[in-house]
């Protein structure tokens, strides 16, 4: 059994398939990616798997343990962590305030050990804060760590979203276009970074991205939606000779290059 398992997956918007009988496995350590035109179903798959849409039919496993319609916040306990194409900070709040808000689900005191501030409440404050830090140093934001969300660069604020992820502590972490909108010497940046929290944290590691390069560098396997059904699975370099690949998706990214 894989790590983590999608077996049939099917999601419909009344009249729409999104997701036609997706099927996917990704074993411990592995660094996975989904590819696909837009509109192909992709983030409508991450949207089932932590839990923001139910399934209409079909199984999600982590570990051997069912999760398919269970809310995000239960996919979550099981150690899935999640990342945006949209990103979703605290705009308002410090960079800081938003790892070490994160941060709290690690938190193992109730309502009154926070209201009177008990030794344990301030001992485990004291842990989250250092944690909070840790991942800020990890991701090059310390020295931003008193800025607004909201005043980062762009490629900061993906750092920062996949940071607050991290703290989480997940076992699989699913990055939504994580280089959206970067520069190739960003992209580059970003790949490299991948790679580094991967092998830091032992995280096990599924990605959607445009940006062929990011994929076909740090990817070992990737699999390719087009309206919403699984139309190859392979190596990088398997799915770069694909033909229906490259016809439904590759060839697109060459013209419009």
């Amino acid at each position: 059994m894989a790590f983590f398992e999608i077996k049939d997956l099917t999601k419909t918007f009344g009249g729409l398939v999104a997701v036609d009988s997706f099927n996917c496995d990704v074993e411990r350590g592995e660094l996975v990616g989904l590819i696909g035109p837009n509109g192909a179903g992709k983030t409508t798959v991450f949207n089932v798997v932590n839990g923001i849409y139910k399934p209409t039919a079909g199984k999600i496993s982590i570990e051997g343990t069912e999760i398919a319609g269970k809310k995000p916040f239960e996919v979550a306990q099981h150690g899935i962590g999640r990342t945006f194409q949209n990103i979703r900070l605290f705009s308002y709040l410090s960079v800081a305030e938003n790892v070490r808000i994160a941060c709290h689900g690690q938190a193992q005191y109730g309502l009154l050990h926070s209201l009177f501030q008990t030794p344990t409440c301030r001992k485990q404050d004291a842990g989250l804060m250092k944690t909070a830090t840790d991942l800020l140093d990890l991701v090059g934001l310390m020295d931003r760590k008193d800025e607004l969300a909201k005043n980062l660069p762009y490629g900061h604020q993906r750092r920062l979203e996949i940071a607050r992820a991290l703290a989480l502590k997940p076992k699989l972490l699913l990055l939504d276009e994580p280089a959206a909108g970067m520069n190739p010497q960003e992209s580059d940046d970003l790949s490299e970074f991948i790679l580094k929290i991967r092998k830091d944290y032992g995280l096990t590691i599924m990605l959607i991205e445009h940006h062929m390069d990011v994929v076909m560098d740090i990817c070992e396997r990737i699999y390719v939606l087009n309206f919403g059904k699984r139309i190859a699975a392979g190596d990088p370099a398997s799915i770069q000779s694909n033909r229906e690949v490259i016809e439904a998706y590759l060839g697109e990214e060459e013209e419009s290059a």
